[in-house]
C-alpha cells in the first residue's frame, strides 16, 4: 500500500476545506514546502498536491508554492488543480512534477485528456470531486 499525504493549496498556504468550501478553509501552515518535509521526515514517498485555487479558477494559482515543494521533497509529487490545457501539463511535467490529476477537463475536454494520458503514460491520472 502506498499512502499520500496530502498538501491543499489555497494563497500560498496549506489548508483544509470543510465540505469542499473555499470561504470555510482551516489554515494549517504557510509554509507549503516545509510541510512536504515534514511528511518525508515521517517517511513518506510520495505526497499529493492540490491547487485549490487553481481547481476553482481553472488555471495553476500557487505556483510558487508548488515549486517550492517540488524542490524540496526527496519523493514523488502527484499534482491537481487548475490543469486544464498542454502547456500547464508540461510546465508541471518539466519542472519535476510526477504526475497529474485532471479533474475537470476530463468532463470539458475528454480529447485533451486522451492526448494527454496517451503523451505522457502513466503520468496523467483523472479523479472527479462530485456531490449528489
Amino acid at each position: 500500500m502506498i499512502v499520500f499525504p496530502a498538501i491543499d493549496l489555497k494563497s500560498g498556504e496549506v489548508v483544509r476545506l470543510a465540505e469542499g468550501d473555499m470561504d470555510r478553509a482551516t489554515v494549517y501552515g504557510d509554509n507549503p514546502a516545509e510541510q512536504a518535509g515534514l511528511f518525508a521526515t515521517a517517511g513518506a514517498e510520495h505526497i499529493h498536491v492540490v491547487d485549490l485555487d487553481g481547481a476553482f479558477a481553472g488555471s495553476p494559482k500557487n505556483a510558487e508554492a508548488v515549486e517550492a515543494i517540488v524542490a524540496s521533497f526527496p519523493g514523488y509529487v502527484q499534482l491537481g488543480g487548475g490543469i486544464r490545457d498542454r502547456q500547464t501539463v508540461e510546465r508541471w511535467f518539466g519542472l519535476g512534477v510526477a504526475r497529474l490529476v485532471i479533474g475537470t477537463a476530463a468532463l470539458k475536454d475528454p480529447e485533451f485528456v486522451k492526448d494527454m494520458a496517451k503523451e505522457y503514460e502513466g503520468g496523467i491520472v483523472v479523479a472527479v470531486d462530485a456531490k449528489d
